[in-house]
């Protein structure tokens, strides 16, 4: 056995005094005893964990029933002294089950930031609760507004919903899979993601530089290399009172692709209504255009003066085609779709600089007009492909929704020839047809387009709202639809 024995070097020279190892002692079991206690102090005595916070990136969100690939919103959660990973986060409570149930959110990720996604039950509103438990039993809470759309009766798996506006008018490919998207209510332009659904990528709005206070009705939108032409449909107000901000056309210059693309403020030019009033005077009013622009002349109506499509011609960087939605030809039941050629759109836009309502140093010159067999219907949309191949979206001059027919047309681009109708759009879910993203190879067997619609005067929710009155960016939006075109 080993033994093992203090040094007396320890001790002071008085140290064997009675009284001196009393006290000696007695500091010795002092300083045993706190140490002691110091080692033995429960962890919950050092630091308690703060009350957890958790946050939404929208208090808003939409979404359909029976959609696939709905929009999610993200949740954010924290507590002081405790891991992100160790934070429960889960929905509670539903102020309308028929809508959807607590049980209907799907919660994934980990760590601070999770997603949150909502399969919706019925249509309607809900406020879904989502409840954050961390460390010492202590929980915060939060709402999630939801909107639930009715299901779609067409191509509901090929269906994405684009949220932060409902009256897409516009759309143009800028590559990487994403477009650029001109709504008619305002004058943001937004970048979405075309196999996704959700909100725009990233908005810019030029109306400050174009010198503009109002809508310019963006209703049309072609691509030539990195330039994009945007025109507003140059019609009066639905009373029939001038506007002189619709007749705004406008460049954009494009640089990178995908989520990475920017727009730059091309040109602009202001004077393309009186130009093809002035030129359709000059050829003895052979369209009604001075009539169709007169104050208290609706724009939508058979005979008014409305453009919804723009697109250049077969080989050309210089002519554009203007589609017109009215006035038809003649302006009666069966009357032909119009397009007239500007043989000069690549100067129009210099001659503003972008700088607003300039004096413009060039006016715009036309070619010979082109009427087109649409069944009756006139031109919502135009598209061309590099090949020359074109896409017609046909509509009512008149409907606002999916009261009247729509159709896709072929064409060539060739004057003389008429275009094929490739297919008939579905019309049984809300929002009318207005945009063409980009023109497939049409010759290629299982070609399809992808089409999206101006749901702003729908109902989505039940409540009788048009959806471009709801309150909520989050809950307006459009469908972007693929459509196989068939043989």
């Amino acid at each position: 056995m080993t033994t093992t024995v203090l040094s007396p070097t320890v001790l002071s020279p008085t140290a064997h005094s009675p009284r001196r190892n009393r006290v000696l002692g007695c500091g010795i079991a002092l300083a045993l005893a706190a140490g002691s206690a110091a080692l033995s102090l429960p962890a919950s005595a050092a630091a308690a964990p703060g009350k957890p916070s958790i946050k939404l990136s929208a208090g808003y969100l939409s979404g359909a029933v029976g959609a696939t690939g709905d929009p999610t919103v993200t949740v954010t959660v924290a507590q002081s002294g405790a891991d992100g990973d160790a934070l429960k986060v889960s929905a509670t409570a539903s102020s309308r089950d028929a809508v959807a149930k607590a049980g209907d959110v799907r919660i994934t990720g980990s760590g601070a930031s999770r997603q949150v996604a909502v399969k919706a039950r019925g249509r309607g509103y809900a406020d879904l609760t989502l409840k954050v438990e961390g460390a010492g039993g202590k929980s915060a809470t939060t709402t999630l507004h939801y909107a639930a759309s009715g299901a779609v009766h067409d191509a509901a798996a090929d269906t994405r919903y684009l949220t932060g506006a409902g009256d897409s008018s516009a759309a143009v490919d800028v590559g990487g899979g994403y477009m650029v998207v001109a709504d008619d209510e305002n004058n943001t332009l937004r970048l979405y993601r075309r196999d996704a659904s959700g909100g725009p990528v990233k908005t810019w709005d030029f109306s400050s530089k174009l010198g503009v206070d109002a809508e310019i009705d963006i209703e049309a939108a072609t691509r030539v290399g990195d330039t994009i032409y945007w025109t507003g449909s140059m019609g009066n107000s639905k009373k029939g009172k001038p506007k002189p901000d619709r007749s705004t056309l406008f460049t954009t210059t494009v640089t990178g692709s995908g989520a990475d693309t920017e727009l730059k403020l091309g040109g602009s030019y202001h004077g393309l209504r009186d130009d093809l009033v002035k030129w359709d005077q000059d050829h003895g009013n052979r369209f009604g255009f001075a009539d169709g622009t007169a104050d208290g002349q609706a724009p939508k109506q058979i005979d008014g003066f409305n453009v919804e499509g723009m697109e250049f011609a077969p080989g050309s960087s210089s002519t554009a085609y203007v589609g017109f939605r009215a006035p038809l030809v003649p302006p009666k039941k069966g009357g032909k779709a119009l397009l007239v050629p500007v043989t000069n759109m690549d100067k129009l836009t210099k001659a503003d600089k972008g700088t607003g309502k300039g004096e413009k140093a060039v006016h715009a010159a036309f070619g010979e007009p082109i009427t087109l067999d649409l069944g009756g219907l006139s031109v919502r949309d135009i598209r061309r492909n590099a090949a020359g191949q074109y896409l017609i979206v046909a509509g009512s001059w008149a409907a606002e929704d999916n009261s009247e027919p729509y159709a896709l047309y072929a064409w060539d681009g060739v004057a003389r020839h008429q275009p094929v109708k490739r297919l008939d759009l579905p019309t049984a879910d809300p929002g009318g047809w207005e945009a063409v993203v980009d023109v497939p190879d049409l010759t290629a067997p299982g070609a399809k387009v992808q089409v999206i619609t101006d749901a702003g005067s729908a109902d989505l929710y039940g409540d009788g709202t048009e959806a471009k009155e709801l309150p909520h960016a989050e809950w307006k939006k459009s469908r972007a639809v693929w459509f196989p075109l068939g043989s």
